[in-house]
């Protein structure tokens, strides 16, 4: 059988099949390719839907990741009006009066500032506080109760309660009644010399000089303390017993 000439043999493969054909006899044709036997349809590609987290305030800080529950901040209310009070004699100084807690709070009136007080007071005492706002010259002070004041002088260290002898308690009216008054007016009172137990009020602070010596006094002048006032339960010097004429002391 003659080989075919390699010259005349196509090279795709439809011309060898045609060949082929021509010389086996009977027609010859290339079957239709099936597309579906090589591609695949695909889907589309659908992105998942990412989730987004929730916004954050800027104003309130995440608690996300630091494992704290999450909360949410209550807008604080504005102090009321005992509370204002309350603050301004916790700072303490000189006493409050009205007119000082009227200059720094706008609108408060001296009605509305002596009410607070009471309040606070009426607060204190059914709570049971060991501190009450007292009366003291023309202001209030916020101060200890009497039942706790000797813990202040443990505290601070202060001189102790001491029981004032009678001489000691002579000379202590002497001072109160005709402050400020010199040693040399106490002794002729008194008819004896004072200057002992006038050292010993001053070292308990019970009194404390007031008018140093000078030119035109020569001597120096007394007068009740603070402390004075406190011990003996007085919210100013005006609250001593009437005497009378203070010179007939």
């Amino acid at each position: 059988m003659a080989q075919p000439d390699d010259a005349s043999t196509p090279d795709d493969p439809l011309g060898l099949g045609q060949a082929a054909a021509s010389q086996l006899g009977g027609e010859w044709q290339l079957d239709a390719v099936d597309d579906t036997l090589f591609t695949e349809e695909v889907p589309p590609l659908v992105e998942e839907p990412k989730e987004v987290p929730p916004p954050v305030s800027k104003s309130q800080p995440s608690n996300q990741g630091l494992g704290l529950p999450k909360t949410v901040p209550v807008a604080e209310l504005p102090p009321s009006l005992e509370q204002l009070v309350e603050a301004m004699l916790f700072v303490g100084g000189p006493p409050l009066t009205a007119t000082v807690a009227g200059s720094v709070v706008r609108g408060l009136t001296t009605e509305r500032f002596l009410d607070a007080v009471s309040v606070l007071n009426k607060r204190y005492r059914n709570q049971n506080r060991p501190y009450a706002i007292e009366a003291r010259d023309d202001g209030f002070v916020l101060a200890v109760r009497p039942a706790y004041r000797n813990l202040r002088e443990r505290l601070f260290a202060g001189p102790r309660e001491a029981r004032l002898s009678q001489p000691a308690l002579d000379v202590l009216s002497v001072v109160a009644y005709r402050q400020p008054v010199g040693k040399a007016e106490v002794d002729a009172v008194r008819g004896t010399d004072s200057g002992a137990v006038l050292r010993q009020l001053v070292r308990l602070g019970l009194i404390a000089v007031q008018h140093r010596a000078d030119a035109a006094t020569r001597e120096v002048r007394y007068g009740t303390t603070q402390r004075f006032l406190e011990v003996f339960g007085l919210a100013s010097l005006d609250e001593l017993p009437r005497l009378g004429d203070a010179s007939q002391v």
